[in-house]
């Protein structure tokens, strides 16, 4: 397998480089990962089973968005492939040197920046996945309608199909029917997402320049990955200030983030079960509330 990335690696850069040590990298929960070294070079390689083989390309596809914006240091999309034993994604290395003091207020000017890139309809061109979960990204005009069928309708379905309570599914099929009261004043433009922005996702290099990796991109409301980086302890203060001086977030904001982290709660329970399904349904009962 290592002979094969090795030479896909080579035809990817123009040439020869062959693998010396592999480091195994830790941080991920749905792939393998390693760095690769040789010849003074570098490399990042994630490994799955074969059929991981499109959501490595969905990934590369939204490694490459990303860093068309011009806006952070993306980490390179070099190649994609098939391997004995499974499929493989290999990228430039980038150390890392952590998110400092500085770092923040410039990762949140250049979110705000980026989030300035827009697409044409709510959505992208390809489907992608969310974790290891399937995620479709069918374009539509629609905010409303792309947020009830691809996002939430999506996931209530697949807790249907995996058992989950009666209770929980009753009250997301009412929150589906209700959801337009969350949109009254609220058309957002489909804005460039990172779509799975949580702080296990970004970085800063060396020179502290933040660093984006690990996207699920497509484009939608901007306020979702505000949202996400809300759920899981939060960012520093500083990141919001910086982003709200840069685009202000409308007050509804405050109700529609419970909203949009329903998404990836769902999702948290669909991969790894445990709490989240009674917290999935504890946002579900504070959405349910505001709807009048």
């Amino acid at each position: 397998m290592w002979e094969a990335i090795s030479q896909t690696l080579s035809d990817a850069i123009g040439k020869p480089f062959r693998a010396q040590t592999r480091v195994p990298v830790e941080g991920g929960c749905i792939n393998r990962a390693y760095r690769l070294e040789g010849g003074g070079a570098c490399y990042f390689v994630k490994i799955h089973a074969v059929q991981g083989l499109p959501m490595f390309e969905a990934e590369a596809a939204g490694l490459r968005l990303l860093g068309e914006s011009g806006t952070f240091r993306v980490p390179r999309p070099l190649c994609v492939g098939v391997a004995e034993e499974g499929a493989f994604l290999a990228m430039e290395h980038v150390p890392m040197g952590g998110l400092r003091a500085g770092a923040w207020e410039c990762f949140g000017r250049q979110l705000a920046q980026m989030h300035r890139h827009l697409g044409g309809q709510h959505g992208w061109e390809r489907d992608n996945t969310i974790g290891a979960t399937p995620q479709p990204n069918a374009l539509s005009v629609s905010w409303l309608a792309f947020w009830r069928e691809r996002r939430l309708g999506h996931q209530l379905r697949l807790a249907r199909h995996r058992g989950a309570s009666r209770v929980l599914l009753a009250k997301g099929e009412r929150l589906l029917d209700g959801l337009a009261a969350f949109f009254r004043d609220h058309e957002p433009l489909p804005s460039l997402l990172h779509g799975d922005l949580w702080g296990g996702n970004c970085s800063a290099d060396r020179e502290g320049r933040p660093v984006l990796y690990d996207p699920a991109v497509y484009f939608g409301d901007r306020e979702t990955d505000l949202a996400m980086t809300e759920l899981f302890g939060g960012f520093p203060e500083r990141f919001y200030a910086a982003y709200r001086e840069a685009w202000p977030v409308d007050a509804g904001y405050r109700t529609r983030k419970t909203l949009y982290n329903l998404y990836h709660i769902l999702n948290h329970d669909h991969l790894f079960g445990g709490g989240y399904a009674l917290q999935a349904e504890q946002m579900v009962d504070r959405l349910l509330s505001e709807i009048k």
